[in-house]
């Protein structure tokens, strides 16, 4: 039987190593044997927290304050409070968490200037901002604990605060200084200067802030930063309440399997952890539910973040709307919007709030919504909130039978969207578009777009909405002149090449999941860069881009993510890739002429991991291409001028 002693031993360096769970059971096996010292009962209290035990580690800390009160550790004590008063807040119980803070003060008054009392000042801010909404009063308090921080070179307080006081310039409407402030201290976190714990805070606080904004974008690039932090550090995926904030980013950029995945592994760890966190990990699911079109799943969580205590609106609203619940759908986001104040916090539900008043036939309040969202945009700076409010703007002018008004706020909108890579919401607008087209009478570009948008959604995953956009296409039909005629269009034909290799080194059945993989994740760049899935056989796809820029940058981001998945998983399909602008038949869903086959062959010279085109469709751009040469495709008379893109 080991002894306590080495159990202590062993226990310390696992949680030296992040290894949590193993950490915790030897230093508990350890402290049955003979009672832990304070400096492991906080060990034990940091692992219980890592791994959800929640109770567990409450009874390790106040142990471990009663000893350092005895010991006559004062400071020591009061962070330990600060650290209960925490946990008791996440655990629902404010009253008692309120109780800790009053007793870490009084044990700070009469100390001298300390690093403590920095870490006070920290919590100050944070419970006057997340408490109070008093955005002047936490900054105070973030700007004093920065002072002391920085007297202290403290580097866990520093970046805390720094990120504190953007985190309330944002909320105050001060967006760049604010942002600015955050991206620092993230950019400390994910470089490994902070400890785990405070690197988490951060990162889950720095989502927090993008999501309030809509800003896509940089909540996708510091969540890949946090994950590259979490495998440096050993870290094995991320904690409960990281995992949340992850599954929203990657549901945002289209990825929902993998968000679902992250969002129900957040559900199972946080049970009886953290409430809140609980609660938005089933709201979360809820969002991803009603996008998929499972509407009593969607339900069933929305009902679940409403007993923990989270509001499920505009979730709830839409789904009551889905439904055919107008009455209700209006209720509900109508009192949403009546108990809440912030701005930004109202900008999440005045989308939601237009859709419902319109379908309710009620104009004037859809109106005044869209001119709400297109106000608080206009403050804060976000690109998001701006496609959000022309989206908004577009869907009253269409109920204002204004199509053409319509259609420059939609074409603006699937702008927008697209260049910040969210292929749910480019569908959207592109339907939007679709019907704004129609109703000018330009059926042709009507047509395109919603094909266009049947597509992004079913790439997706979101039945209800490809259904809604396959009918209103399968209407103008019998008058779209795209069922028949030609177009001009960028084609991009796809193709794995040398698998078997692959195959044989993963086996049949990782060959199978990467296949999956690689579908879903080409599609999803499709959508995201406006292209029109044509056909699917076999390993490849032939695509239709109306622009060549999008069908390059489309080309690029695809061998990209191959690139970024063989570097992070040691595997991935090697793709080539032909593009080739061209004058073709339209028939039906499809396009048949010579410019398609010329495509074809372009992309059949492509090597594996090349982006191969025709000189005359682009022109490199931001991107170096190759000098051309002369190439002869089977079939055809005239050699053609091609060049390679240089993508990496």
């Amino acid at each position: 039987m080991t002894e306590p002693a080495q159990l202590t031993v062993e226990g310390r360096d696992a949680i030296a190593r992040h290894a949590w769970r193993e950490g915790y059971e030897l230093l508990v096996q350890a402290d049955a044997g003979e009672g832990l010292a304070a400096d492991d009962l906080e060990r034990v209290g940091e692992a219980a927290w890592w791994t959800g035990r929640l109770d567990e580690c409450i009874s390790a800390r106040e142990r471990a304050f009663a000893l350092r009160l005895d010991a006559a550790e004062t400071r020591r004590a009061a962070l330990v409070a600060m650290a209960l008063a925490k946990d008791y807040f996440a655990k629902g119980s404010p009253t008692i968490g309120s109780a800790w803070v009053s007793r870490a003060e009084k044990l700070l008054a009469d100390e001298p200037e300390c690093v403590e009392q920095g870490w006070l000042e920290r919590l100050r801010s944070v419970m006057a901002l997340e408490g109070e909404g008093d955005y002047d009063k936490a900054i105070a308090h973030a700007r004093r604990s920065l002072e002391i921080a920085t007297r202290f070179r403290d580097r866990d307080l520093l970046a805390v605060s720094l990120h504190d006081e953007g985190r309330a310039s944002v909320m105050r409407g001060n967006v760049p200084e604010g942002m600015a402030l955050i991206d620092e201290a993230t950019a400390r976190a994910v470089a490994g200067e902070l400890s785990p714990y405070n690197t988490g805070v951060v990162y889950c606080n720095t989502i927090t802030a993008c999501k309030e904004l809509a800003d896509y974008r940089r909540a996708g690039d510091w969540t890949e930063a946090a994950r590259r932090w979490c495998e440096r550090q050993a870290i094995t995926g991320f904690p409960g309440m990281c995992r949340v904030y992850r599954a929203s980013v990657l549901f945002v950029q289209g990825a929902w399997p993998e968000a679902e995945h992250e969002a129900r592994q957040a559900c199972e760890e946080l049970e009886g952890f953290n409430l809140s966190y609980t609660a938005a990990a089933f709201y979360e699911l809820g969002e991803m539910r009603l996008r998929a079109g499972d509407l009593g799943a969607a339900e069933e969580a929305f009902t679940q973040a409403h007993e923990l205590g989270r509001n499920p609106q505009p979730g709830l609203a839409l789904l009551r709307l889905a439904q055919g619940r107008t009455d209700g759908a209006r209720k509900c986001i109508d009192q949403a919007l009546e108990e809440e104040t912030g701005a930004l916090h109202r900008a999440r539900l005045l989308p939601a709030q237009v859709d419902i008043a319109l379908a309710a036939g009620d104009p004037e309040t859809a109106r005044t919504g869209a001119a709400e969202l297109g106000e608080i945009a206009q403050t804060f700076g976000s690109d998001a909130l701006e496609a959000s409010a022309h989206v908004a703007r577009a869907r009253v002018a269409l109920a204002d039978a204004d199509p053409r008004a319509c259609t420059r706020e939609a074409r603006e909108a699937v702008r927008i969207w697209r260049g910040l890579g969210v292929p749910y919401e480019t569908a959207q607008a592109r339907m939007l578009l679709g019907e704004a087209y129609l109703a000018t009478g330009d059926e042709e570009n009507g047509a395109l777009e919603l094909q266009a948008a049947v597509a992004g959604f079913e790439a997706l995953g979101a039945v209800r909405d490809a259904r809604a956009a396959r009918e209103k296409l399968e209407q103008a039909g019998a008058h779209a002149t795209a069922a028949a005629g030609r177009a001009t269009k960028t084609f991009m034909f796809t193709d794995i090449v040398r698998s078997t290799n692959l195959v044989e080194a993963i086996g049949d059945e990782a060959w199978t999941d990467l296949v999956r993989w690689h579908d879903r994740t080409l599609r999803s760049l499709f959508a995201t860069h406006g292209g029109e899935e044509v056909d699917h056989a076999g390993d490849g796809f032939f695509v239709a881009f109306a622009e060549p820029t999008d069908a390059l940058e489309c080309a690029v981001a695809v061998q990209r993510s191959l690139a970024d998945h063989r570097r992070e998983h040691g595997f991935a399909p090697q793709v080539r890739i032909g593009l080739h602008a061209a004058e073709a038949a339209r028939q039906g869903a499809g396009y048949k002429g010579r410019g398609v086959h010329e495509a074809a062959r372009i992309g059949a010279l492509a090597d594996g991991g090349e982006i191969v085109a025709s000189r005359e469709t682009v022109d490199g751009g931001r991107y170096v291409l190759s000098e051309p040469r002369a190439e002869e495709l089977k079939g055809f008379e005239e050699p053609v001028e091609l060049v390679t893109v240089a993508w990496r």
